[in-house]
């Protein structure tokens, strides 16, 4: 089942509201999957566990027990946010309600989903890694999308307007934002480029220079992680698989020795 988003159809008033921050790791996960692996979504809870805790595309790192994103999958369903799928058998399968529950767009939902993965961000660091979602042409067609969630109240501003200018979600709990901007506002941005070179850094990714390849190398090492990650989903999938033919079988020869067969 792919990902679908009908932008002529009337949604719904959004639903969302502040989020934990395992929620928000689950929830991100999702939308990425059905984005940029759509054949292994919707996710079983392995699929989700194991895309949640890989290294790549993630601040920060976590380390969540299945019983972990059990929990949080029940709270995002009870938000609205996450549904399950029937007939796969006995594999348990989730989807995402994203699109109604923020009301929001594709791109602006890739773009909500990398912030979720990673939090703060400076729109450079942004429209490259929301790009391997939904094409971003460059930062002068990433802006209107921000702007777009911010007047939706999703994105928030943390540093002023400009070079290196740094941005959130809203689904922070109101502790957690007041800590994010008060250690962006305890950091000093270091000019690192200026004029058309620093333009170009910043739309390679991040407001600061990059050194020749590196763009190249960094691409690489991100397919390769994502391998490894799709590998180990298709692993995990197999092992649910697995089970529950082992689980048939079982039931199959009970059958059989009540029957007498």
């Amino acid at each position: 089942m792919n990902e679908q988003s009908d932008p002529q159809a009337s949604q719904p008033k959004p639903r969302w509201q502040p989020l934990s921050a395992i929620d928000r790791r689950v929830a991100g996960v999702l939308v990425e999957k059905a984005k940029t692996t759509p054949s292994a979504y919707p996710m079983s809870l392995n699929a989700v566990v194991t895309a949640a805790n890989q290294k790549s595309n993630r601040d920060p790192v976590m380390q969540i027990e299945p019983e972990d994103a059990e929990e949080s999958l029940q709270r995002l369903r009870h938000l609205g946010a996450v549904g399950l799928v029937e007939g796969y058998g006995r594999v348990v399968k989730y989807r995402h309600y994203l699109y109604e529950w923020l009301g929001v767009e594709k791109v602006e939902l890739a773009v909500m989903a990398e912030l979720l993965l990673r939090g703060p961000q400076t729109e450079g660091e942004l429209r490259g890694r929301a790009s391997r979602m939904e094409p971003i042409a460059d930062l002068p067609a990433l802006r209107p999308v921000l702007e777009s969630l911010k007047s939706k109240g999703l994105v928030l501003p943390l540093t002023p307007e400009g070079r290196g200018h740094m941005i959130t979600h809203a689904l922070y709990s109101a502790g957690e934002l007041d800590r994010i901007r008060s250690q962006m506002a305890a950091v000093r941005p270091v000019p690192t480029a200026t004029g058309e070179s620093a333009d170009k850094a910043e739309n390679l990714g991040g407001g600061r220079m990059a050194a020749p390849g590196t763009g190249l190398v960094e691409s690489l090492r991100g397919e390769i992680e994502q391998l490894r990650t799709d590998l180990s989903e298709i692993r995990s999938e197999l092992a649910d698989l697995t089970a529950a033919m082992e689980r048939t079988d079982t039931a199959v020869r009970r059958l059989k020795e009540d029957l007498g067969v």
